[in-house]
């Protein structure tokens, strides 16, 4: 499964804010966005010159892509997924990114971030209707029963993260049941339920070129 290895932390500071990618670090002072406020590399502290269309289209597609963890390729095909689906283009795109197992498990508060969410998939943590998906790229569907397998659970960390993200509110297109830790699809996010600050009509404009 091809992955991103790299320090994650440079991509919040390549696009200026915080992706989210660290977990409980981007909460914190040690977060590499607040103590360097500038984009890494040699001419990252240099002053940025004014952003043409193209570059503007660029870093909201990147952005994207990297909130979801979401490399170059997979996102391309979501978005021809997501252009051959009836409705709006961009909004499409961003219900395919919601409805990946994964980023399901992060919104649940059963990972403190969508990449420890992609290694619970991997490690076979997570369960679709009573089976085993190790699968974190799966796009989940209404009425699917998402849970956790009963040894996972006991698992301490596993049991920290549960209990730390216990209070966390969770979408209205998932109903939550934190005494099974399991949850069911009861709908298709609708885009404000999404709050990936991204304008998508950007991304459809860079694919349209």
């Amino acid at each position: 499964m091809a992955r991103y290895t790299e320090a994650v932390c440079k991509l919040c500071r390549r696009e200026g804010e915080k992706l989210f990618l660290k977990g409980d670090k981007c909460y914190s002072q040690k977060c590499p966005v607040t103590i360097r406020a500038y984009a890494p590399g040699q001419h990252g502290q240099a002053r940025n010159k004014k952003m043409s269309e193209y570059g503007l289209q660029l870093r909201t597609k990147q952005r994207a892509r990297r909130f979801y963890g979401v490399l170059e390729s997979q996102f391309e095909h979501y978005y021809e997924m997501a252009e051959r689906k009836q409705g709006i283009t961009g909004e499409n795109l961003l219900r395919f990114l919601e409805s990946r197992l994964d980023n399901v498990i992060y919104r649940l508060g059963w990972a403190n971030s969508r990449a420890q969410a992609r290694q619970m998939v991997v490690h076979g943590h997570i369960t679709i209707n009573g089976k085993k998906c190790d699968i974190p790229s799966y796009l989940t569907r209404i009425g699917e029963v998402i849970g956790m397998k009963q040894k996972s659970r006991e698992n301490e960390k596993i049991k920290e993260v549960l209990s730390n993200n216990a209070a966390r509110p969770v979408v209205k297109w998932l109903d939550r049941d934190s005494d099974k830790v399991e949850a069911k699809i009861i709908a298709l996010p609708e885009r404000s339920d999404i709050d990936v600050p991204v304008e998508e009509h950007l991304i459809v404009e860079f694919y349209s070129k």
